[in-house]
């Protein structure tokens, strides 16, 4: 992916104790103040103004350095970045050709640009939405089947 399209922090990349540390402020600041839909956080010199933040991008910002005191990596990923097949592929954890096959059929909905097909996060999300569904359903159907056949 391009570094236009996603931004990644790997594995061990930031410390984690101090990832720790700040998550905890960060999440006892936020149940502290629930009703605040902008966060304000003041420079360390007195004569600098403050950096004013929303909360959902302070919430995205704890989950990351959660991540990053469990020695994780994180990558985050704009909902209409475009994929490349192998991208994609990876994504789902199936074989390029597999996917291929997905596209062609259309399951999922993609772009061509000259003969490269581009798939957006947002639709390959949706598929796995679709995709879960309907394996849920299909586990609880073989289960209820199984209890009736007392298995």
């Amino acid at each position: 992916m391009a570094d236009a399209q996603a931004k990644r922090v790997q594995p061990g990349t930031i410390d984690a104790e101090l990832a720790s540390r700040a998550v905890r402020r960060i999440k006892d600041y936020l149940m502290r103040y629930p009703e605040q839909s902008t966060i304000r956080v003041d420079g360390e010199h007195g004569d600098e103004d403050p950096l004013i933040l929303p909360r959902e991008a302070v919430s995205l910002l704890a989950f990351v350095l959660a991540q990053a005191a469990e020695g994780r990596g994180v990558t985050v990923i704009p909902s209409h970045a475009e994929l490349t097949t192998q991208q994609a592929a990876d994504m789902l954890n199936v074989s390029r050709p597999y996917l291929i096959k997905l596209l062609e059929a259309g399951e999922i909905p993609f772009r061509l640009i000259g003969k490269h097909r581009r798939i957006t996060y947002e639709d390959l999300q949706e598929y796995k939405r679709r995709d879960d569904v309907k394996r849920r359903t299909a586990a609880d159907q073989l289960a209820a089947l199984g209890q009736e056949l007392g298995i």
